[in-house]
């Protein structure tokens, strides 16, 4: 490496550091450890931290000499998320897909380890029907680009509906919406064996099924992205 390339690298190394450490100190105090319940604040700062330094060391020797500062910063944001824990990568996976996802109408919410998107059913399918609309197909692209990224999880796609019609004509339909939704996230580059589909039918409304705007609510697909094993 020349001088001025070690310049650069060094400066690209210092600021994601910095960087780094200002995001974990204030999101760290909502981190868990997934295995022992416990606050992971510190133990997230520094292994993010950690990570961040041999991140970035492996993104320069890994780059040509004119890439050497962008490698530096890829590697470095990879290993601050890798060295942080589960929880962490949890973290930023979520930051990003909200901003991925904002004005789309989709609800990106945490449960523990989990990212839960809501897609409701006014922007994804019309009534009774499982071709999906554009305006769906575009915020699915935009999951799709981060869960590429973040490739250490797995897509569970659920299909719900209201009670109206029968119970095995809803099984059947929340099936092949799921299927629909699953099948376009890997037509988009996300790799098969990471997206479960499952039609959930009538069961677990989120709204009463007696009232309209409680039906339209309980019309959804669902994508829990959660942590490989």
């Amino acid at each position: 490496m020349d001088f001025n390339s070690s310049l650069v690298a060094t400066k690209w190394v210092r600021n994601v550091i910095f960087a780094t450490a200002t995001a974990v100190a204030a999101a760290g105090c909502s981190t868990v450890n997934p295995y022992s319940g416990e606050s992971q604040t510190a133990k997230a700062t520094s292994g993010a931290l950690l990570g961040a330094v041999a991140g970035a060391a492996i993104g320069v020797a890994s780059s040509s000499k004119s890439d050497r500062g962008k490698g530096a910063l890829i590697g470095a944001a990879s290993g601050a998320a890798l060295g942080g824990g589960i929880g962490y990568y949890m973290d930023v996976q979520e930051a990003e897909l909200r901003q991925q996802l904002q004005s789309t109408g989709i609800s990106v919410t945490r449960d523990g380890d989990n990212i839960v998107l809501n897609m409701p059913n006014a922007i994804t399918f019309e009534f009774d029907k499982t071709e999906l609309n554009p305006r769906a197909m575009q915020a699915l692209h935009n999951v799709a680009l981060v869960a590429k990224e973040y490739d250490k999880t797995v897509l569970n796609v659920y299909g719900f509906t209201d009670s109206s019609g029968s119970e095995s004509y809803n099984l059947r339909l929340s099936q092949v919406r799921a299927s629909e939704v699953s099948n376009y996230l890997i037509r988009e580059g996300v790799t098969a064996n990471r997206v479960v589909a499952k039609g959930m039918g009538e069961s677990h409304p989120i709204a009463t099924n007696s009232t309209k705007q409680g039906r339209a609510e309980n019309r959804r697909v669902e994508i829990v992205l959660s942590p490989l094993s």
